[in-house]
């Protein structure tokens, strides 16, 4: 077990350097988790694998990589399936824009919209996001205009301008769209498109499709990692909710 607990605390502490370079910064999103996962493994393969220190590490540790797997794999079949479904309209989630410049994460959503809409001519299409720091214009505004630029036609272009966060999104472009009656397609990349239609559903929309996008392949671990905490945290939100 010690084998692996170093194993393990080598890669993260070298997927962090990978980060690190290929970002050109170290406190780049989610990178700082890496140098500590590495550590909290370091740590774990020094304690001996005999005491009883070291069993309960064993056990928690096994415990832990259990629950990220079952998670992960979830993750991972709905980012392998969708987007074959006819959609009356989809809804380009919103992602950075830094000044007037779409980051790489939205392109791939907006391109992979672009496809979708060649694909099945008479779908609409919601871009929604509101603007943020660092933002000139709104992330509603700056995917319109790739759209335009694309080809794709005005009249199918609706804008919802004021969300901040995927409930948001999906809250505010109700007024876009009929939520109850309509097949709706959710745009997003692939690691975040499952808890984006769990959203979905507590939000009221009772038609859903899912159009994943690709991630850049050397974040996409690292997304990944980010997304399993961030639905840990949605589910355990979801049950307070529930028990309001």
């Amino acid at each position: 077990m010690r084998v692996v607990f170093f194993a393990v605390a080598a890669f993260c502490v070298l997927y962090y350097f990978i980060l690190a370079v290929y970002s050109r910064k170290f406190t780049s999103t989610f990178a700082g988790f890496w140098l500590a996962a590495g550590g909290v493994h370091l740590v774990l393969g020094c304690v001996p694998p005999f005491s009883v220190a070291g069993k309960a590490a064993a056990a928690a540790s096994a415990a832990a990589w259990i629950l990220f797997f079952c998670v992960e794999i979830r993750i991972l079949w709905a980012m392998t399936s969708g987007g074959k479904e006819k959609a009356d309209c989809i809804i380009v989630l919103g992602a950075q824009v830094r000044g007037r410049e779409i980051s790489d994460s939205l392109k791939r959503r907006l391109d992979r919209a672009v496809g979708y809409l060649q694909a099945f001519s008479e779908t609409r299409v919601i871009v929604s996001g509101g603007q943020g720091p660092g933002e000139e214009i709104t992330e509603a505004d700056a995917m319109a205009e790739y759209l335009l630029k694309k080809g794709v036609e005005k009249s199918r272009i609706f804008r919802e301008d004021k969300s901040t966060s995927t409930r948001e999104n999906f809250r505010f472009s109700r007024a876009c769209a009929d939520v109850k009656r309509e097949k709706i397609g959710i745009v997003t990349n692939g690691f975040h498109i499952y808890r984006a239609s769990l959203i979905a559903k507590e939000e009221g929309y009772e038609h859903i499709c899912t159009v994943p996008a690709s991630s850049n392949p050397v974040y996409q671990l690292n997304y990944l990692v980010r997304e399993f905490f961030a639905l840990l945290h949605f589910f355990i939100s979801h049950r307070r909710r529930g028990k309001r």
